[in-house]
């Protein structure tokens, strides 16, 4: 009984966090408000730099990406959001990676950006994340973290620890879809924004070729990644190009 109390607690909870997102018009599950996105975003955002040697020394670099990055924020509905859109180069030459905090927080390290062919490309990786944020996808993370710790904790209780694991097991599984299905969202809304700020929307296909050879041919399984396969983001993002242009 408190096992199953356990679980309908937490149901019940995800289930009132219910709302629509005024950026994409979608109903979703959300665990924070725009003013928490926005501070948990913030504090963040110097640890997450240190970890990846800190921000970049180079202010033409960082300038490029600035430039781009608000061109993007100002032709979009990025722009009429709360949120407050900062954009970092980081020093980091070997981790081929960008990424979104809550709340504006947008992060690209030298290792990608060097790899980039022409300021196109360098639109695509920007508003891929734009969109993360303005798809409030860290927020619904966490209502759906909180969903699936909750069930689980009832789970937990009165049953034999091996099936506690397996339960655990599948619901890590339940989550990376969700983190597929993000990127193919953030691949879509940065395919419209780069077209409404005048970029070329194909640039986005080279990125996921830059992303396909950084990963080599020993690459995690899809099933297992949160991230698609970029062969399987490049259809997707041909279908929004067709979609928005």
């Amino acid at each position: 009984m408190i096992g199953a109390g356990l679980v309908l607690f937490a149901v019940v909870k995800y289930c009132a966090s219910a709302e629509i997102n005024p950026y994409t018009n979608e109903k979703q599950h959300i665990g924070l408000s725009e003013s928490e996105e926005i501070i948990m975003g913030l504090n963040a955002a110097p640890q997450m730099a240190q970890q990846h040697g800190g921000l970049s020394p180079d202010k033409q670099y960082q300038a490029a990406v600035d430039r781009v990055g608000h061109k993007l924020v100002n032709s979009s509905i990025a722009k009429e959001s709360n949120y407050k859109f900062e954009f970092h180069l980081l020093a980091d030459e070997r981790t081929i990676n960008a990424f979104a905090l809550p709340g504006g927080q947008i992060f690209i390290t030298y290792a990608l950006f060097s790899k980039l062919e022409n300021i196109d490309q360098l639109a695509g990786v920007l508003g891929h994340e734009i969109g993360h944020v303005l798809g409030r996808h860290s927020a619904e993370r966490i209502a759906k973290d909180g969903l699936t710790q909750g069930i689980l904790s009832g789970l937990a209780v009165g049953v034999d620890p091996s099936d506690a694991q397996s339960a655990a097991a599948v619901a890590q599984l339940i989550n990376m879809k969700y983190g597929r299905d993000d990127e193919l969202q953030s691949d879509e809304l940065g395919v419209q924004f780069m077209i409404q700020a005048g970029y070329d929307p194909h640039a986005l296909i080279g990125v996921m070729k830059i992303l396909k050879s950084a990963a080599g041919p020993n690459r995690t399984p899809e099933f297992q990644s949160t991230h698609p396969d970029p062969e399987n983001r490049v259809e997707k993002i041909k279908q929004a190009i067709k979609k928005y242009q």
